[in-house]
């Protein structure tokens, strides 16, 4: 140790709690600590609480409408037609599912969906089959009749050479 005189500090050192929070100013425990000092203490009660209807009653007109809703939203499904003309252009080639999935880079199952007409139609992938098979598949897509605002008649062509 260094030769000074060792010094002590008697000066007294005070630690406190935090200030309650706002939450805790409110809880049962320091109302009535409050109540108990004779304190002014104001109660209010809240139109909404402890229920959700802020919540709910935004979503109602919504939900109303969801509920009236009568249009059938489905995804489009691939044709019977283009279905015959991969089965049909696959068998020609002598080819599997799997081999065909490998020549135009895909899945097995993309293939197995498009022959079982589970599959949404996807342009790119049916060029692919277009080029591996030498079939065409192109579309000579979709005209539209409008009868009403409310009616769409379409017709889809699928052309297999």
């Amino acid at each position: 140790m260094s030769g000074g005189p060792i010094a002590q500090d008697w000066e007294p050192v005070v630690i406190r709690k935090k200030a309650p929070t706002a939450a805790a100013r409110k809880d049962e425990k320091a109302v009535n600590a409050a109540r108990r000092a004779g304190a002014e203490i104001e109660t209010v009660r809240k139109a909404t609480a402890g229920s959700n209807k802020a919540a709910s009653s935004s979503t109602s007109l919504n939900t109303r409408k969801l509920d009236e809703e009568t249009e059938n939203l489905t995804h489009e499904k691939v044709p019977s037609e283009l279905k015959k003309a991969i089965m049909q252009g696959r068998t020609d080639k002598k080819l599997t599912q799997a081999q065909l999935a490998q020549l135009i880079n895909e899945k097995p199952q993309i293939i197995q969906e498009y022959e079982s007409g589970k599959a949404i139609p996807n342009q790119q992938i049916i060029t692919k089959l277009e080029r591996a098979l030498g079939v065409k598949l192109r579309v000579v897509w979709f005209f539209e009749l409008r009868v009403d605002t409310d009616w769409t008649i379409g017709c889809v062509l699928f052309l297999a050479s």
